[in-house]
């Protein structure tokens, strides 16, 4: 096995807790525009868009904006759907029926998916250290979602909607690695999967508003009342600016497993977020959850963080 060196964990770790850290901020935000009056499918479209926007200027004045060709058309629709545009809108629209700390939870699952899918298509071969790291952050998340279901009066419906995110994202993150263009930097991916992801958005809204129109989940209308939904609509659009910016980094340097850890990282710092601010109950058992999850990250980060 190789000796680890400082490169060979430093930018993947940073990345994983820059990206985890904007995850859990995003999720709360979520919440936050519920209570505003903002419907979900118009607060992750209009961030997406505004996030593009950020993110393809950037390129812009650097000369770096993402080529399209065939394959990264394919890359940036395919990673855009199963990344972005079908789990986020699934968390966000579960948000105010289970909270965002179950929400936030709820991404700390991808793990194992991911970990299986990778052993399975021979992206990695088995080794126990990564195994057990990989187990100890899944229990970690297990054992915080297993006391939150036991609560009373909880919506089955959306818990298994919720529940359904982290197997997309698992796809995503196997998709993406595989499918990663040749020469590609992570500079230029990120703002061609968040306009693909933006525009499928965009389209469901059109579509749905002009077919159904009574159907106000589906509305992209933002409430302009008062200034609360276009701040944070512009929040959120910082953030996931930064966050898939990261989220590149952190897929090239780490691989997917390693990545699919993000969401427990997103996990320890959304639920503190949306106890001590938005005043949700602390889940049951969030110290010994938070502990397993962080043994976890540290069993796949020292040493070599991607390993395959």
């Amino acid at each position: 096995m190789t000796t680890p060196t400082e490169s060979n964990w430093t930018i993947p770790l940073a990345s994983l807790l820059g990206t985890g850290v904007f995850l859990g901020i995003s999720t709360n935000l979520a919440k936050l525009a519920a209570g505003a009056g903002l419907n979900p499918l118009a607060f992750l479209a209009w961030s997406l868009v505004g996030s593009t926007a950020v993110l393809a200027g950037v390129g812009a004045a650097r000369h770096r904006l993402p080529p399209l060709t065939a394959r990264t058309t394919e890359y940036f629709v395919v990673s855009g759907l199963v990344s972005v545009a079908a789990p986020n809108l699934l968390l966000f629209a579960a948000v105010p029926r289970v909270g965002a700390g179950f929400v936030a939870l709820a991404i700390a699952f991808p793990p194992l998916f991911t970990y299986l899918g990778a052993l399975l298509l021979g992206m990695e071969e088995f080794q126990t250290r990564r195994a057990a790291g990989v187990a100890f952050s899944l229990g970690g998340a297990a054992l915080l979602a297993a006391l939150k279901l036991s609560e009373p009066d909880v919506d089955g419906f959306w818990v298994v909607a919720t529940l359904s995110a982290p197997l997309i994202l698992a796809v995503g993150n196997i998709y993406r690695t595989i499918r990663w263009p040749e020469g590609a930097t992570p500079d230029e991916l990120a703002p061609g999967m968040l306009a693909a992801s933006g525009l499928m958005l965009l389209a469901v809204g059109a579509l749905t508003g002009t077919l159904l129109r009574d159907v106000a989940r589906f509305s992209l209308v933002v409430p302009t009342d008062n200034a609360a939904p276009v701040l944070l609509i512009l929040a959120q659009m910082a953030a996931f600016s930064f966050q898939y910016l990261l989220f590149f980094v952190l897929q090239k340097h780490g691989g997917p497993v390693y990545l699919s850890l993000l969401g427990s990282v997103g996990a320890v710092v959304g639920v503190p977020i949306a106890v001590l601010l938005l005043g949700e109950a602390p889940p049951q058992g969030l110290a010994i959850g938070g502990i397993l999850i962080a043994l976890g990250v540290g069993l796949l980060t020292f040493g070599d963080p991607q390993a395959m």
